[in-house]
């Protein structure tokens, strides 16, 4: 019998790809990285759009790193942690994707640095915890204060989210906008402002140029009234909501009427229209002159409602209808009969439009509307697709600026800040982490270093202006893309909400963090036509490719 000791024993599947060690780290690492450099033309003023077609044809043209990360297909698993990152990002603070994105490509770009000097990943990873942690510090330092009523600062924040898209050469209205939208709809609760961004509807029709976007206090429906015979606009409306259909009901059951005598017809047509008519005179009896109907109306209560001169809609959203209740005060009645005149909402304007093709109803001047409409309008559809990314983020940094009612400046200015901040810190601590909280350091400095790149500066010499400036106490002084000097990012009117960069803070630390702790990748041969070829466009070959390129 021979040994048996050099048979190889097969633990995972045949076909399984493993890497191990350094091999993976720095796998994963140039994966991240690669995601980062995607999106890293498009920060800043002078960044740049990018054009994505997908697979059907349909092109997206944007500056919004999220977007833009969401378009792409990644296939490589840590590639798309990043694009986590990128997610996390917009859900918390509406803005600041690409800067998270880049940060964390950045730390990890570090990173790699020190792994090469065998520094082990868990020592890397304790620094950059560490850094993290100081880095809020000094970002709460550098903070300045904001509030409800500060409506300046707020439009600078607004405009600021803006200065970086397709918006900029309109960001004086759509700023102006974003603001009011998140002002009206700011809620007291247990004494801390809240902004649901729900209640703020953007409605996007093309035609007409982008300075006919307004802010309409008040909901946009975007559905017509149901008979000509109504009057085309209701002045100081009473306006019921009912999530009830008004016709006539068929029975649950299947029922057979069977009529063996043609009066017996007559009087079936007779209370079938009844029914209907005291549906009708139920809304005219609440005194509302306004229906709006989440369910179906029947073509006959459509003319009783006509001949009592009240303007109906029919088959409105449920989220439309939220937010009409919202705005107008009224509340949604689930049961036409229990309709009364408290549950009613006011408005001083309900009118159809005919914007672009479609008929919509406008319902305005709400007393003190909880929800308000923005109707967004644009050349052409990728300009007004745009825009509403643009007013969306504008939106959002407007409302986490009134919520956390703080806000930093921009520029690279609270990221040089932070990178003068953790070199001193990590002369105080012992061990090798300090040399973690270095890398650290260097690389928020990506972020003033990214925008000078794209303005077509030299990044050294800005990074060592910007420095030489914050050493001498400017903690404000940012890289101007415009000019190319270093200014006062106050001076410039570059603020964002201290939300935006504390949440690139920690997220890409995170990402960065559990990146580097990954040090074997096992991954499994995906079958034919499944896995990854159920993709488009990569057919059943994703079976035998996709081992070497996937990884």
């Amino acid at each position: 019998m021979m040994p048996t000791s050099g048979t190889p024993i097969f633990v995972l599947k045949e076909g399984t790809r493993r890497d191990r060690g350094k091999g993976a780290q720095f796998n994963n690492i140039a994966a991240a990285k690669a995601v980062a450099d995607a999106v890293r033309s498009t920060l800043g003023p002078r960044g740049m759009d990018k054009m994505l077609v997908d697979s059907l044809g349909d092109v997206v043209i944007t500056n919004d790193g999220v977007t833009i990360l969401k378009e792409i297909d990644i296939e490589h698993p840590a590639a798309k942690m990043i694009v986590e990152v990128a997610k996390t990002q917009d859900d918390e603070a509406g803005d600041g994707t690409t800067t998270a994105v880049i940060l964390a490509g950045e730390l990890l770009k570090k990173a790699e640095e020190l792994i090469d000097q065998n520094i082990h990943p868990t020592v890397i990873a304790q620094g950059y915890r560490m850094a993290s942690d100081k880095a809020r510090e000094i970002v709460e330092g550098v903070a300045a204060k904001v509030g409800l009523k500060d409506r300046d600062t707020l439009l600078k924040i607004a405009r600021t989210s803006m200065s970086s898209k397709a918006a900029s050469s309109h960001s004086d209205l759509l700023g102006d906008v974003a603001v009011k939208a998140a002002s009206l709809v700011a809620e007291d609760r247990d004494g801390k402002l809240f902004v649901d961004e729900d209640n703020i509807q953007i409605t996007k029709k093309q035609g007409g140029s982008i300075n006919d976007t307004q802010l309409v206090e008040g909901v946009i429906v975007d559905k017509e009234r149901v008979h000509p015979g109504m009057p085309q606009q209701v002045d100081n409306a009473k306006i019921a909501m009912v999530d009830a259909a008004l016709e006539v009901k068929k029975t649950e059951i299947d029922a057979k009427i069977e009529i063996t005598d043609p009066s017996q017809l007559q009087a079936f047509l007779a209370e079938e229209e009844s029914v209907l008519r005291r549906m009708v005179d139920q809304v005219k009896k609440s005194g509302a002159t306004v229906l709006f109907c989440q369910k179906g109306i029947d073509d006959l209560a459509q003319h009783f409602l006509a001949k009592a001169g009240i303007y109906a809609v029919r088959r409105v959203k449920k989220s439309d209808m939220e937010k009409l209740a919202k705005a107008t005060g009224g509340r949604l009645v689930t049961k036409l009969d229990e309709l009364a005149k408290d549950d009613l909402g006011y408005a001083k304007l309900v009118y159809e439009k005919k914007i672009g093709d479609d008929e919509m109803t406008f319902v305005t001047g709400c007393k003190n509307p909880k929800a308000v409409s923005i109707l967004i309008r644009g050349g052409t559809e990728h300009v007004v697709d745009e825009l509403e990314r643009s007013l969306d983020d504008a939106v959002s940094v407007v409302s986490v600026a009134i919520e956390d009612g703080k806000y930093i400046t921009g520029g690279g200015s609270t990221a040089m800040e932070i990178a003068l901040g953790l070199r001193d810190y990590a002369s105080t601590v012992g061990g090798r982490e300090q040399i973690a909280i270095e890398a650290f350091a260097d690389a928020a400095e990506i972020i003033p270093r990214t925008l000078a790149e794209n303005a077509g500066l030299d990044p050294i010499d800005t990074l060592i202006d910007m420095r030489k400036a914050h050493k001498n106490g400017n903690k404000h002084a940012a890289v101007n893309v415009f000019t190319g000097k270093i200014e006062d990012a106050r001076k410039n009117e570059v603020l964002e909400p201290i939300r935006v960069g504390l949440q690139a803070l920690s997220s890409a630390t995170d990402a960065a963090v559990m990146i580097l702790r990954i040090d074997d990748v096992i991954a499994a041969k995906s079958g034919g036509g499944g896995g990854a070829g159920g993709k488009g466009g990569a057919g059943a070959g994703g079976d035998d490719h996709g081992d070497s390129e996937e990884y």
